[in-house]
C-alpha cells in the first residue's frame, strides 16, 4: 500500500464549521464548496489563489452543477438555484420534514440527482428531470458520499453511522439501484467514512471524519492508498485544477456525537476548518456530471 507519494498544503485558511461538498467548476476554473452550518458557498480559484464567499444563503447540505453552469443547492427541505452572478432563486420547498435536511448529493449521467436526507429517518431520494421524486431507501444512519463506476453500471453510496460504503448495480436508463452489497467497511478505531470521489482509474476515495485521512480502495475493494492530513475532521474531497490532478479536501471545526468517535480519539488534536490541496502521484479525477432538473 502506497502512503508517501503526495504533498499536502492549505490553500484557503478558514474556520468552516462543516466544510463540505467540494465541486470543480471547469468554466469558472473554480472549486466551489460549502460551510453547511453557516449557509456559505465559498469559491477558490487556483490561478489567483483567492478564496471568496460566493454567496450566503441558508443551511445547505450539498449542491450540483446544472447544465447551464449554475449551482443547484439542496438545503433544509428547499432547492435553490444560484447563478454565476450570485443571484439566488428558490425553486422548490417543503421537500423534507422539519427534522431533516439534505446532505451529500450527486448528479448522474442522465441529469438526475441522488440526494441524501439526514436528521430523522435517514433516506436516499432521487430527483428526476421530469420533476418526480422517488424514495430509494430509508432507515439510513447518515447518508453521505456517492460516486459512479467508470462504466456507469455501478454506484457507490456511503452510510457513515455503520461505517460502510455500499455498491449498487445502477441502471442508467431508469436510475434504479439494485443488488446492494458492502464494498468497504471502516474500523470503529479509525473514524467515519464521509465524502467520496471516484478517480479516473475507477478507484474509490473516501474522507475519514475523525481519522484525518483519505483512503483509496481499488475497484475490487482492496485498500491500496492512504493520505494523512494534519487535522482530524476530514469531510469530503474532489478532483480539480486544469487537468483534474489536484485533490481538494474540506475539513470541519464542529464535532459530532461522542458516541461516534473512535476509541482512544484525541479530542485535543486539531479538528480543521480549512481547505487543503493534495497532490498525489499518478492520480487524476473525472469531471462531475451535471444535473438537468427543470423548474418553472
Amino acid at each position: 500500500m502506497r502512503t508517501n507519494d503526495y504533498s499536502v498544503e492549505i490553500v484557503a485558511p478558514l474556520s468552516c464549521q462543516i466544510g463540505e461538498n467540494p465541486l470543480w467548476h471547469p468554466e469558472a476554473a473554480t472549486l466551489f464548496f460549502l460551510d453547511i452550518a453557516e449557509g456559505l458557498v465559498h469559491g477558490y480559484t487556483p490561478s489567483t489563489g483567492v478564496c471568496r464567499v460566493f454567496c450566503q444563503t441558508r443551511v445547505t447540505g450539498g449542491f450540483t452543477l446544472q447544465e447551464d453552469g449554475s449551482l443547484l443547492l439542496f438545503q433544509d427541505g428547499r432547492l435553490c438555484i444560484v447563478g454565476m452572478d450570485g443571484a439566488q432563486r428558490g425553486v422548490a420547498s417543503n421537500l423534507c420534514p422539519e427534522n431533516e435536511r439534505f446532505n451529500d448529493v450527486i448528479a448522474d449521467p442522465e441529469g438526475r440527482v441522488f440526494a441524501g436526507a439526514m436528521g430523522g429517518n435517514g433516506r436516499l431520494l432521487r430527483f428526476d428531470p421530469d420533476g418526480s421524486i422517488t424514495e430509494m431507501f430509508d432507515q439510513l444512519g447518515i447518508p453521505n458520499g456517492m460516486g459512479f463506476t467508470p462504466d456507469l453500471r455501478g454506484m457507490y453510496f456511503t452510510d457513515s453511522v455503520p461505517r460502510r460504503i455500499y455498491r449498487f448495480d445502477y441502471d442508467r436508463k431508469t436510475g434504479n439501484l439494485t443488488n446492494r452489497r458492502i464494498f468497504a467497511e471502516i474500523s470503529p478505531d479509525e473514524g467515519l467514512p464521509d465524502g467520496m470521489a471516484v478517480d479516473a482509474d475507477g478507484c474509490v476515495w473516501t474522507a475519514i471524519w475523525f481519522g484525518g485521512r483519505l483512503k483509496r480502495y481499488a475497484p475490487d475493494g482492496r485498500l491500496d492508498r492512504e493520505v494523512d492530513l494534519p487535522v482530524k475532521q476530514t469531510s469530503a474531497l474532489a478532483f480539480g485544477g486544469p487537468d483534474l490532478t489536484d485533490t481538494f479536501v474540506t475539513t470541519a471545526t464542529t464535532t459530532i456525537a461522542d458516541s461516534l468517535r473512535p476509541r482512544g480519539y484525541d479530542s485535543t488534536a486539531p479538528r480543521g476548518g480549512s481547505l487543503y490541496r493534495v497532490r498525489i502521484d499518478g492520480v487524476q479525477g473525472r469531471l462531475p456530471f451535471r444535473s438537468r432538473l427543470r423548474f418553472p
